[in-house]
């Protein structure tokens, strides 16, 4: 929403005392804000003002708007970091200040598709051994793995023997995973995962497909890693040519 030139002062000071309320928990993460006549009056602005600083608020992601409900805090994420940067799972929630931790959903030897040979650019990949695991930080599942790698390579049976499928695989093969191929697709609600990350239904999932490469550039892992976007932010940085 458009405010005065002559009230662009005051828009602008009123955002930065209702940033700072949200960051010191005066408005805690999940919590449903004053209507905006509340707003208006507490921060003793008008309710012209008040409605551009929340339109403020939801551009910046710090709040959501929820038809028909109400305005709500959204929680801070607790990793935010570039794409270029390649991690595992585990050292992106270590780096957070968590402890990460694993929930097996489901370990099988599998037959490749078409897509897996093309992925792992070959069709003499005899088995796939894939993975279902939901990765927590600190108890709270907040990533959904789904992951790929040759049966013969890391037998499926050593899968619980490690935490992080990257070292895994550089301890059965002694290849380190130097690179990958990325694509990131924002998905809504999804009917199994959304329910074990204990999302809300308009709470959107961030879905990273990744085929991971060596330094040799062998394909040696496909991912598919569902991370709640409250918890996990990714941004890019662009350089121009």
């Amino acid at each position: 929403m458009e405010i005065e030139q002559s009230e662009n002062d005051l828009f602008k000071e009123t955002l930065s005392k209702v940033r700072h309320d949200i960051n010191q928990g005066l408005y805690p993460p999940n919590e449903k804000l004053h209507p905006l006549y509340e707003l208006a009056t507490i921060y003793q602005v008008s309710r012209t003002i008040m409605e551009a600083v929340v339109d403020q608020l939801v551009e910046e992601n710090r709040v959501t708007r929820r038809l028909g409900i109400g305005v709500f805090v959204n929680p801070k994420p607790i990793y935010s970091s570039g794409i270029e940067e390649l991690g595992s799972v585990s050292e992106m929630i270590r780096r957070a200040g968590k402890v990460p931790g694993t929930q097996y959903v489901a370990a099988e030897v599998v037959e490749p598709t078409a897509n897996d040979q093309a992925n792992f650019n070959t069709l003499a990949i005899k088995s796939i051994a894939r993975i279902e695991r939901v990765r927590t930080a600190d108890g709270d599942p907040v990533v959904y793995c789904i992951d790929k790698v040759d049966n013969d390579l890391v037998p499926i049976g050593q899968i619980h023997s490690q935490n992080s499928i990257f070292k895994l695989i550089e301890e059965f093969t002694n290849k380190h995973i130097q690179y990958a191929h990325t694509a990131i697709e924002p998905i809504g609600f999804h009917e199994k995962i959304s329910a074990i990350l204990n999302c809300r239904p308009d709470q959107p999932l961030l879905l990273l497909r990744q085929m991971h490469y060596t330094a040799d550039n062998q394909p040696i892992l496909y991912s598919a890693n569902y991370f709640r976007h409250d918890v996990f932010q990714f941004h890019v940085v662009r350089k121009r040519m």
